[in-house]
């Protein structure tokens, strides 16, 4: 099948799983990638007529920029229809804030995805008063991590400082995440 046939074929497919209210996000978390989510979301929010019962964004992402994804997290928290989120493969660092916007009660893990937490991490260069503004967002992207976790999960900073942000990587299972709150349910289907 040529190259260009399989382009349509995709979008063909995008767009039938847009029309039934679904999305499926697979890459990393930068903003060409979450514009369109951003859109799809609006869209059914401001645009479509009928408003749908749900909303399903299934994601399986190794994370990136931190501020594609709270972008996309704050239009979550905004849209006025439930979002479901189903967590499949991999959902890690970026990715994994993303799932976890998901409505309570609807998020979702297949059994065999890996999670991945860690600490937001950068690197910077520069002059001492260049360094000093990365510093500062530095800080206010490790506190909006935390607060997020913290809405999203029900445990406390400590809690989360010690299971989930550690100074080192955590994997979790499906089972492990459930336990600390990061899904609601671990599903072998994604279920309407």
């Amino acid at each position: 099948m040529p190259i260009d046939n399989i382009t349509e074929l995709e979008q063909s497919h995008s767009q039938a799983l847009a029309d039934a209210g679904m999305y499926v996000f697979m890459g990393d978390v930068e903003q060409e990638n979450i514009k369109p989510i951003v859109e799809w979301i609006l869209h059914e929010n401001h645009v479509v007529k009928k408003k749908r019962k749900e909303l399903l964004l299934m994601v399986c992402s190794e994370g990136g920029d931190m501020g594609a994804a709270f972008a996309l997290i704050d239009v979550m928290h905004s849209s006025l229809i439930p979002i479901k989120t189903v967590g499949l493969g991999v959902i890690a660092s970026a990715g994994l804030l993303i799932f976890i916007a998901g409505n309570r009660g609807r998020r979702v893990l297949t059994p065999n995805t890996s999670i991945l937490s860690h600490q937001f991490s950068w690197s910077s260069e520069g002059k001492a008063h260049e360094l000093f503004a990365t510093m500062r967002e530095f800080e206010l992207t490790q506190a909006r991590m935390l607060a997020h976790y913290e809405a999203c999960t029900g445990l406390d900073t400590e809690q989360i400082r010690k299971h989930l942000l550690p100074p080192h990587d955590i994997w979790l299972s499906a089972t492990e995440a459930l336990d600390l709150g990061i899904c609601d349910h671990i599903s072998a289907v994604a279920k309407r």
